[in-house]
């Protein structure tokens, strides 16, 4: 599979500080790959020098395996992009937006234009003024505009952000749809570690501007364990029952009052009346799944259990 993007030690600074730091990433051709973390982690700027919008202060990015500079950005033709927050003409219909951006970058199928609204139903506006759209439809819009070209690789920064429960789900949909059928290259943004689970093949971890790691969300899967949180006032005596009476040693205080218990052998309702025959007050005990979160919180905390 072709690497579609492939930086090396991508740095960028303004004036004394650093937004980004050395970062190293890979994507592959036909996949949906998440940049996650926290507002402010430098994803949007990572993304801005991918297409072109700012210059790297140093490091380079292979787009299409060709490397991207100021004077060489063919590979920026095969590119649709959405960054932070679509603009528009509002006063003008989708229909006429959409053929400024056609003419602006010299493409002139309008058949493409129909096409891509109608793989992204938004048909039947002809007339509406894009000030009358939902977010929503101005989300789906900002794809269109993203893709009328064809693009092999489409960059959307937060694609999901500020839409409510549907258009979340719409959105999620439509980026499955046109990566699965129509073979586009995704790379996503997200501080929201449930959207980015949903949608991407890989994702890559930011914080302060550094790739903390890169790893495939079916390698997470594998990793994923299930266990036995509960919560008591009394940790020191709970854990030293459950060590001695119940046999179990793979447990970690996860903080003041809570204890993940990670050895399986032992049901909730054994763990339960061994600690209530010993006075032990238990405020809560459940089993529980990890998830692409626990992973999250333990790449970025430097160690400890996956849980």
């Amino acid at each position: 599979m072709n690497d579609v993007i492939r930086t090396h030690e991508l740095t960028k600074k303004v004036k004394d500080k650093t937004i980004t730091s050395n970062v190293n990433l890979t994507i592959k051709q036909g996949e949906t790959y998440g940049l996650l973390g926290p507002n402010g982690a430098g994803k949007t700027t990572i993304m801005k020098m991918i297409t072109g919008l700012i210059i790297p202060t140093s490091g380079e990015i292979m787009l299409f395996a060709k490397k991207l500079t100021e004077s060489t950005k063919d590979g920026l033709k095969r590119v649709g992009s959405i960054i932070e927050y679509p603009i528009f003409f509002e006063h003008l219909t989708a229909m006429e937006n959409l053929r400024i951006h056609c003419e602006y970058l010299g493409f002139y199928d309008k058949k493409a234009i129909t096409q891509a609204l109608d793989m992204v139903n938004l048909q039947g506006i002809n007339d509406k003024k894009v000030k009358d759209f939902s977010l929503g439809m101005k989300q789906r819009l900002g794809i269109v505009r993203a893709m009328i070209t064809k693009p092999e690789l489409i960059v959307l920064d937060e694609p999901t952000n500020g839409l409510d429960p549907i258009g979340i789900k719409d959105m999620r949909e439509l980026i499955r749809m046109l990566n699965k059928e129509y073979g586009i290259t995704f790379l996503l943004s997200s501080h929201i570690l449930g959207e980015i689970e949903q949608m991407a093949d890989r994702i890559g971890m930011i914080q302060h501007g550094k790739l903390v790691n890169e790893v495939a969300l079916a390698d997470i899967q594998k990793l994923r364990t299930d266990y036995i949180e509960l919560v008591t006032s009394n940790v020191q005596k709970t854990v030293y029952l459950l060590e001695h009476e119940l046999q179990i040693s793979n447990i970690k205080i996860v903080k003041e009052t809570r204890i993940r218990i990670y050895d399986m052998t032992r049901s909730t309702r054994d763990i339960s009346k061994t600690l209530l025959s010993n006075d032990i007050e238990i405020e809560e005990i459940q089993k529980h799944t990890s998830t692409l979160e626990d992973y999250f919180y333990h790449q970025i905390q430097g160690g400890g259990k996956v849980g």
